[in-house]
């Protein structure tokens, strides 16, 4: 199985990886023991060691940079063993400010068996790395006697006043009866003779009056010895009477020549006073070929904190880059369906279809009459169906072709949307039991997920309808509700549409979605079907009975189907129906057909605006009764933006209705402008024009009538069906294809 596409296993290793290094740096930023004034604690071993009657001796390393592989594998065994007193780094311990740089350089100094000094530096000053300098070691300038000398440390980051360090400076040196006098400071305050690689301007002591007032300083306190880092090379310069040593070979950018190469500096200091100091050269990347190449390589190793991980990061991180573009560049893509397919044996035969729904009857809905429509015409073909779908109260009794899944919670003012309870064994146990050839999923989630987990496991395809637009619901779920609308939404549908082996959606428009927000699954457009002939055979006794219920008598009647529910907009058609009311003479009534939390809210608006006359909120009506009060409708109006397919407006055109709709996607591909309806903006002034126009022209609304009637009989049921049916035996057929092209490829290898 791994070897079937060893480019895409790769590519998530290393991702592991990566967050497997991640995860490490966490550990050593909130888990590490923590630690702190560690200077005390050096400065304390110093003194006991060193004495004043005895000559000592110490190193000065520069620009360690974190670097594993030169200073924790090389210097510090070296030093260990070389009878030194302690060690002092002239700056650049570390290769950035960050926590996790301090952690990783207080693990390597751990190796040290000697006591150890540190001068604060440049990028021991990166990333508000002064505060964890302060806190983890000390001062960020500092002075300590060991033995006949005076060992002085400046910051010159910036982080401290140069005039206040000078005062300090000049006040404690004029007290001072040291034999030897050291001084370390990060940036140099004099230039090497030899030039120095890729050095700019601020790798140099500055302002410049900084600097002079420390050369005279220096000169006026008879300072012996200055050393500094911030530069890849060792260079010696005698300025008066000291010797100016600038040191930066432990670690970090080195060029491996004659300048640049690894290295420390020994200095010995006699019980007189007298200071000796020597060249201590690592000889690095011997082989003349590769010379180069291994300081690149060491510079790699030393860019952060404890160089292997860090380096393993870097090619981990870049690696997962190259699969990408390689898969991205070198990876033959057909963005056409496959064409060579014969979806004949599946077509020709019934199907075994398992449909996961997180909503379906008597819950009333575009999303389970749909199901319900397609269970019905997929019966009437010969498949046979499995419907996998929630509990319900006043559900049938015996429902063969239906699973009912108790809920875990239920949500909504009148409890409308369900949480099944997955985790049930016997679900599972059904569906296998059941066979299936395919699973339909109705839902991207919970239900849905499952759904496509069983699919995985039964080893067979799984396709996917695109009902809801998820975006308008963001008020159902307890996120906020921009995070859930301009991301979580989208990438939801990507996530679980890329997962299917087919996508079915009912508009081209939302096709176009599908493909705008990167889903890249096989998308076939198949609009919802609707039972046609059933609102051709209304009995007109039966339209004029109810029309007398409601006590209709002149008033031409606007209809409109939708849940009472936020994101259907109808604020927007009362609001505009109040607005229309003192705009024509045509008296109307306005029937609002569906239930939801919202009814009590929108009927005290209804209320409140003294519409009782004008509109009325009907509640639900059976399905089974929907046809006549479709045909006691003049016109049928729709202002939600939620939908993928207004199905509820093709029912309305197959009785005859012509329709004013605010434009949306799910709008768009049923309403033909001029034609069958209007389509609007939602603006409430263009809307109510076009209602207007259908009240008050009795001759144009006939004429639309005609032509909606005649577009919705394209959407028959049957037709819906068989038209879904083809689309299992195409994905079936192009599952086969994939199938047998792995089996070849894996039994190849």
């Amino acid at each position: 199985m791994i070897f079937r596409n060893p480019l895409k296993w790769l590519f998530y290793l290393c991702l592991g990886i990566v967050l497997l290094l991640v995860g490490y740096k966490v550990y050593l930023n909130l888990f590490l023991k923590d630690f702190d004034g560690i200077h005390t604690e050096q400065v304390e071993r110093i003194q006991r060691t060193v004495g004043e009657d005895r000559p000592f001796s110490f190193a000065v390393v520069g620009n360690i940079n974190n670097s594993v592989g030169i200073f924790e594998d090389r210097i510090i065994p070296e030093l260990n063993r070389s009878g030194i007193d302690f060690l002092v780094s002239a700056g650049n311990a570390v290769s950035g400010g960050g926590e996790d740089k301090y952690r990783a350089l207080y693990g390597s100094l751990s190796h040290l068996t000697i006591p150890y000094l540190l001068t604060f530096g440049a990028h021991e000053y990166e990333e508000f790395g002064s505060f964890r300098f302060y806190d983890h070691f000390g001062p960020h300038f500092y002075s300590l006697q060991a033995g006949n000398s005076r060992l002085i440390f400046l910051d010159s980051t910036g982080k401290t006043s140069w005039q206040w360090q000078i005062r300090w400076l000049n006040d404690l040196l004029s007290r001072d009866t040291s034999a030897a006098r050291i001084l370390f400071i990060g940036h140099p305050p004099v230039e090497p003779e030899a030039d120095a690689p890729f050095d700019q301007q601020d790798d140099y002591l500055a302002p410049d009056a900084f600097r002079d007032a420390l050369l005279q300083a220096i000169e006026q306190h008879s300072i012996d010895l200055v050393f500094s880092a911030n530069l890849s090379l060792y260079s010696d310069r005698q300025v008066g009477d000291t010797r100016f040593i600038t040191t930066g070979g432990a670690g970090g950018l080195i060029l491996n020549n004659d300048t640049s190469f690894y290295h420390f500096v020994r200095v010995g200091v006699s019980p007189s006073g007298e200071i000796s100091h020597s060249l201590q050269r690592l000889e690095v990347g011997q082989h003349p070929i590769f010379k180069r190449l291994e300081s690149l390589w060491f510079f790699i190793y030393s860019l952060l904190y404890t160089g292997y991980v860090n380096f393993i990061l870097i090619v981990t991180v870049f690696l997962a880059i190259a699969i990408k573009l390689y898969i991205a560049i070198f990876v033959g893509k057909d963005y056409y369906p496959d064409y060579d397919l014969d979806p004949t044996p599946w077509r020709e035969r019934p199907l075994r279809v398992a449909m996961f729904t997180n909503n379906y009857l008597p819950f009333i809905g575009g999303v389970p009459l749909s199901i319900e429509r397609l269970r019905r015409g997929l019966e009437h073909l010969g498949d046979r169906l499995l419907v996998v779908a929630p509990s319900y109260k006043g559900q049938p009794d015996t429902e063969e072709q239906v699973l009912r899944v108790p809920s875990l919670l239920a949500m909504g003012q009148k409890r409308e949307f369900r949480l099944a309870n997955i985790f049930l064994a016997r679900i599972r146990k059904r569906v296998r039991a059941f066979k299936p050839d395919i699973i339909h999923l109705h839902h991207p989630f919970w239900l849905g997920s499952l759904g496509l987990f069983m699919a995985r496991r039964l080893r067979v395809p799984a396709v996917y309808t695109y009902h809801t637009r998820l975006e308008h619901y963001a008020h159902f779920v307890p996120l906020p509700g921009m995070l859930f609308r301009n991301l979580i939404s989208h990438a939801l549908i990507k996530h679980f549409a890329n997962k299917c082996d087919g996508v079915i959606v009912p508009t081209y428009s939302t096709e176009e979605y599908l493909r705008m927000i990167g889903v890249k699954a096989p998308v076939f457009v198949q609009p919802t079907g609707i039972e046609y002939q059933r609102f051709q055979q209304v009995n007109p006794d039966d339209i004029d009975q109810l029309r007398q219920s409601l006590d209709l008598k002149d008033e031409k009647v606007l209809v409109s189907v939708s849940r009472l529910s936020n994101e259907k907009n109808i604020d927007f058609m009362i609001e505009a129906i109040d607005s229309l009311r003192q705009q024509t003479d045509v008296p109307f009534r306005f029937l609002m057909i569906g239930d939801g939390h919202q009814r009590d809210r929108l009927q005290a608006k209804i209320r409140d605006l003294g519409l009782e006359q004008h509109a009325t909120l009907v509640g639900p009506v059976p399905p089974e009764d929907m046809a006549t009060w479709y045909r006691l409708g003049d016109a049928f109006l729709f202002a939600s933006k939620s939908e993928t397919q207004g199905m509820v407006i093709l029912e309305a055109m197959a009785a005859g209705l012509p329709v004013v709709a605010v434009r949306s996607s799910g709008i768009e591909d049923v309403v033909r402008d001029g034609l069958n309806g209007f389509k609007t903006p939602e603006r409430q002034d263009q809307w109510c024009a076009q209602v207007k126009r259908l009240l008050e022209d009795d001759e144009l609304r006939q004429e639309m009538s005609e032509r909606a009637l005649a577009f919705a009989s394209d959407f028959s049921v049957e037709q819906f069906a068989r038209d879904v049916h083809d689309i299992y035996a195409t994905t079936l057929a192009l599952t086969e294809k994939k199938r047998r092209r792995s089996s070849v490829t894996s039994g190849g290898a």
